[in-house]
């Protein structure tokens, strides 16, 4: 199975995919809002409501001043707090490979999440290990049939309060028998009700046969590369509107755009080793996407650049100075830093709890700030990702400065408290199906000790001569990461990249080179970067934890870092094919050449 294969397959981990899917692919969702008691909902519920809010308005008042009363002779233990949550998106997928069409489709869902919570705020059925209790999802009609929507969301609630309720016994009693917490923070915050009706999203409407051109046309420059043995080329264009409505009193509708292309390609080495390079071009709407000529000129790259891995040698264990590329900073620092700094990873016993004892401590060089900014929907040319208005909790978004000058000062917070932080910055966020955790959106590197990036490579050069070393390290491409952030398992983190260089301090021509990872431990990591470039780059991806997949953004300048360990990828043993794919000798090749330029 070649690693495309893998790629389709394998659900996102705790790693930014390269491969980003929409926004809020029909099924993720954003926080929109609604309101508590019917009384309280009936005074302030607005004129021009959409229906659908006004839907879930009716039916979540009703559920919550319903459920706990007497039933059957029985008195219920009431909820304190209900929320619906509402994704209603439509989207088009055109996918190409090998030069032709093999998928154009358009397609509209509507999902919703229904949280309940038993007990009180200080302890409910949330706590500890039952986080997840708290949702139940289910699917929506699609049309404005009142009566069809109530019952739906009626049947989510009464299964997710059984759930909730058999969840809550359990919590009060390991309350019982369990020795005290180290952090005993509520398990819910209260916060002010936000209201903020937003116009839905229109539906996609795309011009399909010129698309469908397009991508095809994309996907046939790779018969221009005999030794790509797989690629892809998807252009996805999504559009949602997200509601929510909780018994708090918050309400919130808010439309999300998004337009991607992305190109994957792959190959194999002669002894086995699986390579692949990926780009994504998004936007808002298709408006915004580069020419077609510049996409072109890019997937020709990406295919002159897999001939050249194939032939690139197989590194060896590595343990010297590095320099990573703006791009591959923006992935170390999501990785290694953004998940130790979300907040529900500061309390529970599983937790590694890396800075959670270092606010007003210096954990970075002075030089270096962080935040992470929801609200910025662009850096230059380029959209971001991990933008939003109003997190899943119906909560607004807000610009977090998480470091600054090297002193950490804050974290990531969701409506889970942690002890000394007891609110929401609004970064509660989560996949349909999971219950919103502290999250990071648009995590943003700034630095006060920068130098052009040509001077930064002659100070690579310097400390590999310093240290005795024959080369450093380039990281121009990243693929992705992961982090492990829970006791039971080494506080390590792992990054891939896809372009590595040898930089060599006699003067030699920088080497390619292949099957390299990345490897350490937060702690020394951080302390080892010397200094930045003064150009920031962006990597865009679909990070996945355990409130599932969201969509994330990192800006950081390229750095200079003293010591970095590397060390070799699996190889894999299964040989490039045997026979030879079709159009592989010269001639057809020059074919596939001009076939190409006739489709432009």
């Amino acid at each position: 199975m070649f690693l495309l294969e893998q790629i389709r397959r394998t659900p996102p981990q705790s790693y930014p995919l390269p491969q980003r899917r929409p926004r809020r692919l029909a099924g993720l969702l954003l926080a929109l809002s609604l309101l508590a008691s019917p009384t309280a909902f009936r005074a302030q519920q607005p004129a021009a409501s959409p229906f659908l809010l006004d839907a879930m308005s009716s039916e979540l008042g009703r559920a919550f001043t319903a459920l706990g009363k007497t039933a059957g002779g029985d008195r219920q233990i009431p909820p304190y707090f209900i929320s619906y949550s509402v994704s209603d998106a439509s989207y088009a997928t055109i996918r190409a490979q090998y030069g032709a069409l093999v998928e154009s489709s358009a397609n509209r869902l509507r999902m919703a999440d229904v949280q309940l919570r038993i007990g009180s705020p200080e302890l409910d059925n949330t706590h500890g290990n039952h986080h997840a209790s708290a949702v139940n999802t289910t699917p929506l009609p699609l049309g404005d049939d009142r009566e069809a929507i109530a019952r739906s969301l009626w049947l989510a609630t009464n299964t997710g309060y059984g759930s909730a309720l058999d969840n809550y016994m359990r919590v009060k009693t390991e309350a019982q028998v369990r020795a005290k917490e180290e952090d005993n923070s509520p398990d819910f915050s209260r916060e002010t009700p936000q209201t903020h009706i937003g116009a839905a999203a229109p539906t996609v409407a795309i011009d399909r046969a010129a698309w469908e051109q397009r991508v095809r046309a994309l996907s046939r420059i790779f018969r221009e590369f005999p030794e790509v043995y797989q690629n892809m080329v998807v252009l996805t264009v999504h559009n949602e509107t997200d509601y929510f409505a909780s018994s708090d009193g918050s309400r919130v509708v808010e439309p999300h755009l998004a337009a991607r292309l992305v190109v994957i390609a792959v190959t194999r080495a002669n002894d086995g080793m699986d390579l692949f390079r990926d780009q994504t071009f998004e936007a808002e709407t298709l408006d915004g996407l580069p020419t077609q000529s510049e996409i072109e000129a890019a997937v020709r790259s990406l295919g002159q650049s897999l001939e050249a891995l194939r032939k690139a040698p197989v590194t060896q264990p590595f343990d010297g100075p590095a320099l990573l590329s703006g791009r591959a900073a923006a992935v170390f620092f999501h990785e290694v830093l953004g998940h130790r700094l979300e907040g529900q990873r500061q309390r529970g016993d599983d937790e590694g709890q890396t800075f959670t004892k270092s606010i007003g401590k210096e954990i970075l060089p002075a030089f270096l700030s962080v935040a992470d900014d929801p609200t910025l929907t662009a850096y230059g040319a380029t959209a971001l990702s991990g933008n939003y208005a109003y997190d899943d909790e119906g909560q607004r978004a807000q610009r977090v400065e998480l470091i600054q000058n090297g002193v950490l000062k804050n974290f990531l917070m969701s409506r889970l408290p942690i002890a000394n932080f007891s609110a929401s910055n609004g970064h509660g966020r989560a996949e349909s199906g999971h219950v919103p955790t502290g999250r990071q959106g648009n995590l943003v590197v700034t630095s006060t000790h920068a130098v052009p990036e040509a001077a930064l490579r002659e100070q690579l050069i310097a400390e590999a001569k310093k240290q005795g070393k024959p080369y450093g390290l380039y990281f121009e491409d990243i693929s992705s990461g992961f982090a492990v952030t829970q006791r039971r398992s080494p506080q390590a983190f792992q990054v891939i990249p896809l372009v590595v260089w040898r930089v060599y301090v006699d003067g030699r021509p920088d080497e390619l080179v292949r099957g390299v990872s990345i490897v350490g431990t937060p702690l020394a990591a951080m302390k080892r970067i010397l200094a930045t470039s003064d150009k920031s780059e962006v990597f865009n991806g679909i990070c996945g934890a355990e409130s599932g997949s969201v969509s994330v953004s990192a800006i950081a300048p390229a750095m200079l870092v003293s010591e970095m360990e590397t060390q070799r990828q699996p190889q894999g043993t299964a040989r490039p094919p045997i026979l030879p794919i079709p159009g592989a000798d010269t001639g057809n090749r020059k074919q596939g050449n001009a076939a190409a330029k006739e489709a432009q």
